[in-house]
């Protein structure tokens, strides 16, 4: 075949030398240049760079204008999901259309369509809905979220304490990123642990599937906490609910990366996207799994492989997990770290990475290690003890910000 890689995301992380046969197949790589860069050398493939500064369908097209017709077109980081479809659509490719995505991006569609289905979602709204509303008129009265309809990481996520509270906000500075309020919606705040289901599915089959619960939140990651999370039992309950969750929004073959908050009465539904999950969940799904999600979805994708189940691996059972801590609140580029060293040096402690007080951090949100202060994977073991680690590990590491040294002989001015 001749495949169209919308590169995006770091080789590290995909490894698309395993997942493609780049000797049976012609692939094509178009992407900024220090994406590119990331991509093996000596790979048999065409790489193209575009300029990445401005509308990503149109630069991929002029980039591939006047080759030879493709016949698959690949895109695997949410933010490229669209122009992906746009893509196929502009040169006749099959696959996935505008329309196919839109339950996997944005929010008030794929809600819609899981409510549908007869799945638990919280209560919500568009926001031009929302303000068009007479005073009292909004079916729920408690804590409000107001968030971006195609936003991800919890950016310009809000809680209020009341929908007319949320309102009055958007009312008197607008919604967040200064944008236009057809890009949010409101929706009531339900309490409880946030789960994350991840795996993949082809042709609606599950291949493999992992359950893991939050510790932490990602709305809290956003505001400077830090976050992990521990792979928890995938029970037959939960199991279903994830199958019944991805066939109401329509993901038949892909990745997929499902949230939900569990409550007595079961979980509700919170979000899924058509991708892998961030972090460190690919790591760990591996190593609980021995399948490396990125390359074996496109193994299967692009050389038909017959499609198995991945069973868990003999053994005991034991799980995995990984956390992350923010530096974009810390405003400064330096960090210090303490409290960290009886956790580094535990038997738990899978993986561990650590920035120096000489090491910039990133002042951008980033979940990646090499932006971050610090980051690692945990385990392996149960996962209420990897639960206790990661909560004792928030409560005693402190990361505080430091003024990178003077250059020897500078003086300092008053």
């Amino acid at each position: 075949m001749r495949i169209l890689v919308l590169h995006r995301v770091t080789d590290k992380m995909i490894r698309y030398a395993t997942g493609i046969d780049h000797a049976a197949h012609d692939v094509t790589y178009v992407g900024p240049a220090d994406r590119l860069a990331t991509l093996p050398p000596g790979l048999r493939c065409t790489l193209i760079e575009r300029p990445d500064t401005g509308d990503l369908t149109a630069e991929v097209l002029a980039a591939v204008a006047g080759l030879p017709a493709f016949d698959m077109v690949i895109a695997l980081s949410e933010f490229d999901l669209i122009a992906g479809a746009r893509v196929r659509a502009a040169l006749g490719v099959a696959g996935d259309r505008e329309a196919d995505i839109l339950p996997w991006r944005d929010k008030v569609v794929m809600k819609s369509a899981a409510a549908a289905a007869g799945l638990r979602v919280p209560r919500f709204l568009s926001l031009p809905e929302a303000l068009d509303a007479e005073p009292g008129e909004l079916p729920w009265a408690g804590e409000t979220v107001l968030k971006p309809l195609d936003g991800a990481a919890s950016l310009n996520i809000h809680v209020y304490p009341t929908p007319t509270e949320a309102l009055a906000a958007v009312r008197e500075v607008g919604v967040p990123g200064g944008t236009e309020p057809e890009g949010f919606e409101v929706e009531e705040f339900i309490t409880g642990p946030i789960i994350h289901v991840d795996g993949m599915l082809i042709d609606g089959k599950p291949v493999a599937i992992e359950a893991s619960r939050y510790v932490g939140t990602c709305l809290g990651y956003a505001e400077g906490t830090p976050l992990g999370s521990v792979q928890i039992e995938l029970t037959p309950e939960l199991s279903r609910w994830t199958t019944d969750c991805l066939a109401a929004v329509g993901i038949t073959t892909s990745l997929f990366h499902l949230e939900g908050i569990e409550t007595a009465d079961g979980p509700v539904f919170l979000e899924v996207g058509a991708r892998f999950g961030g972090a460190d969940v690919v790591d760990t799904f591996e190593l609980a799994t021995g399948l490396h999600l990125p390359s074996r979805f496109l193994q299967l994708i692009t050389d038909g492989a017959d499609v198995e189940a991945q069973p868990r691996p003999e053994g005991d059972g034991a799980r995995y997990g990984w956390f992350v801590w923010p530096s974009h609140q810390l405003g400064a580029e330096f960090c210090r770290i303490s409290g960290e060293a009886a956790f580094r040096e535990s038997p738990l402690a899978h993986r561990w990475s650590q920035r120096s007080e000489d090491e910039p951090i990133k002042t951008t949100l980033s979940y990646a290690d090499t932006d971050i202060p610090l980051a690692g994977i945990v385990g392996p073991a149960d996962s209420a003890e990897l639960d206790r680690f990661l909560r004792d590990a928030f409560s005693s590491i402190r990361v505080e910000p430091v003024a990178p040294e003077k250059p020897s002989g500078e003086e300092s001015s008053n």
